[in-house]
């Protein structure tokens, strides 16, 4: 499992009964979580004064409740900073547990020591496109929903990267990637953190499970000669780690050579000393990447 455990502005303190209890900053949420199927003794005091509560709806769906929170504040991860702010189906903006992907992203960009060129799909706020703007990278980041694109870069700005070289587009990710491709863009980098479920603009079914491989297998189109590394988020329950690490080898492996890594995601709990799982990911490293992961 993959730790994001160098957080300060953020904490899982306990989790218990469906639900965690997170301190962001100095407020504190607690917000339901399908892999909470344990029940331990809520002893922080913190479950009962908390500064708002996402409780779901038997109908679907959910609110906040409790709310004495303001309507958006700053969160810090080393040099990067991040608008929190609650939003529908229990979103606050960011995912902490990402958090070691960025430093992953960050670093191996960074030591690389060339240009590169990153394209991040369902880049949502922006926290791996700001990782990679970070390191050094010009980067595309493209997002279907333009209220999530305005944040991102309310996050750049934030973070002291708004002159940084990053294209902000507002589309469905499939329709630009086959565009990039007619245009002949190729790109070193590519990150992308699709739905489990969802519609295209013409109505087309996006299911993960059936929809994923023969997107990445589109995507490696946009690769350039020298790739670095191809990284892949899932938050599908049921789909495993290992599962996304197959699908990259056998799309990319066979064409670059290099190997794939693919592990849970996980944020520490306080209360347990035990680790959440949050989602798998998939890395393929090329045979530069691995040579730099190998200094």
């Amino acid at each position: 499992m993959w730790i994001s455990d160098q957080w300060k502005d953020y904490e899982v303190l306990d989790a218990s009964d469906g639900e965690k209890l997170e301190r962001w900053g100095s407020y504190y949420l607690v917000r339901p979580d399908p892999q909470v199927i344990w029940s331990t003794p809520r002893t922080d005091p913190h479950w009962k004064t908390c500064d708002a509560r996402y409780a779901r709806s038997s109908t679907g769906g959910g609110h906040w409740s409790d709310h004495r929170l303001p309507d958006h504040w700053a969160m810090h991860y080393g040099d990067l900073t991040f608008l929190v702010k609650p939003m529908n189906f229990k979103h606050t903006g960011i995912f902490p547990e990402q958090a070691v992907n960025w430093d992953f992203i960050t670093s191996t960009i960074r030591a690389a020591g060339r240009p590169i060129q990153a394209l991040n799909l369902f880049a949502y706020t922006g926290g791996a496109t700001l990782a990679c703007a970070a390191g050094g990278a010009s980067v595309c980041h493209v997002d279907a929903a333009k209220g999530m694109v305005q944040m991102g870069k309310d996050n750049a700005r934030a973070s002291g990267l708004e002159n940084a070289p990053i294209r902000w587009i507002v589309d469905d990710c499939g329709k630009f990637v086959e565009r990039e491709i007619r245009r002949g863009r190729r790109y070193d980098v590519i990150i992308m953190d699709p739905p489990s479920y969802g519609r295209g603009p013409s109505g087309e079914v996006w299911k993960l499970e059936t929809s994923l491989y023969p997107f990445v297998e589109l995507v490696s189109r946009v690769l350039s000669d020298r790739p670095l590394f191809v990284l892949v988020n899932s938050y599908t329950t049921g789909l495993a780690p290992s599962v996304v690490g197959y699908l990259l080898d056998s799309i990319l492996s066979r064409r670059f050579g290099g190997h794939t890594e693919s592990q849970e995601l996980g944020l520490p709990v306080r209360a347990s000393g035990l680790n959440l799982p949050c989602g798998a990911t998939g890395r393929w490293l090329s045979p530069e990447a691995e040579r730099l992961m190998n200094r």
